[in-house]
């Protein structure tokens, strides 16, 4: 039960990353290499909230919302000028917003690593089935699961969902009906970022903060993305769940295989069916 538990909330964790990257991919067919950079700088954002006197639950909070501020000028600033160009020159800007990200970091916070712990009520475990399982942990699977449920809710019936979907489908037909087009990009890029805050916050208990953590939990996200299909958020959650199970499993068991069973599985779903274990479909959701 205990490494059912960790799998789902490994995979809950990926998610709320995952969905931002295939957000991002969804809807302005950018790939961004940056969103890793970003979840680091939300965690080392939570750590400095809590570090000046803040709640957990501040940090959750504040993280996001300087990370969707972040995320807004990164679309402004270095993608939109691009729009036009190659995809090879939005790569390079990503990429180039990780170097920046990092060593903004790195003069700000040092490269030691940093801790967070998890917040008074949910530093404790519980006894489930015989298995002590910490109850941080159950609380990352319920926020994810909210996470998951509020995306789908704003995708499919909110405004914004409407101009996203709207958006992806035709730009020009969409800016042609009085949608405007920049204005939702720079929208789902800042909230893709947010997510990104948010996923780095949550594991902030979780995980050593430090320089490296964005590229190593970004690996997984592209596997979750591949897996799930590029653009399709009910393939990340899937997508997500499966990886994580996968890596739990795999600390029980095989823990020095895990790294090449989750790759296996990215290979075997470029091979057997590389649009995606969940086809993607027209619609963003």
């Amino acid at each position: 039960m205990s490494t059912l538990l960790i799998g789902l909330s490994i995979g809950m964790l990926l998610f709320i990353l995952a969905a931002g990257l295939t957000l991002i991919f969804g809807m302005m067919g950018i790939i961004n290499f940056a969103h890793g950079a970003l979840y680091m700088l939300g965690a080392y954002v939570a750590y400095q909230v809590v570090q000046s006197g803040g709640s957990f639950w501040l940090a959750l909070l504040i993280s996001p919302l300087v990370l969707a501020v972040v995320g807004a000028l990164m679309e402004r600033l270095t993608l939109r000028p691009l729009y036009d160009r190659a995809h090879e020159f939005q790569l390079l800007a990503t990429f180039g917003a990780i170097l920046v990200l990092e060593e903004a970091v790195r003069v700000l916070w040092g490269l030691d690593f940093k801790r967070m712990v998890a917040p008074a009520g949910l530093d404790g475990a519980v006894t489930l089935f015989g298995s002590q399982v910490s109850l941080y942990r159950l609380f990352v699977i319920g926020f994810g699961l909210a996470v998951s449920l509020a995306l789908f809710l704003v995708l499919e019936r909110s405004p914004l969902g409407t101009a996203v979907r709207a958006c992806q489908a035709n730009g020009g037909m969409a800016a042609c009906v009085g949608i405007d087009v920049g204005r939702v990009r720079t929208a789902v890029f800042a909230i893709g970022a947010a997510l990104a805050g948010v996923g780095g916050t949550v594991a902030g208990p979780l995980l050593p903060i430090q320089l490296q953590m964005g590229f190593t939990i970004i690996i997984d996200c592209f596997v979750v993305v591949i897996i799930g299909g590029l653009g399709n958020i009910r393939g990340a959650v899937l997508g997500a769940l499966l990886v994580g199970m996968t890596r739990a499993y795999g600390q029980a068991y095989a823990p020095d295989w895990i790294d090449v069973a989750t790759y296996t599985l990215l290979i075997a779903t470029l091979l057997l069916r590389p649009q995606g274990l969940f086809n993607r479909r027209e619609r963003l959701a």
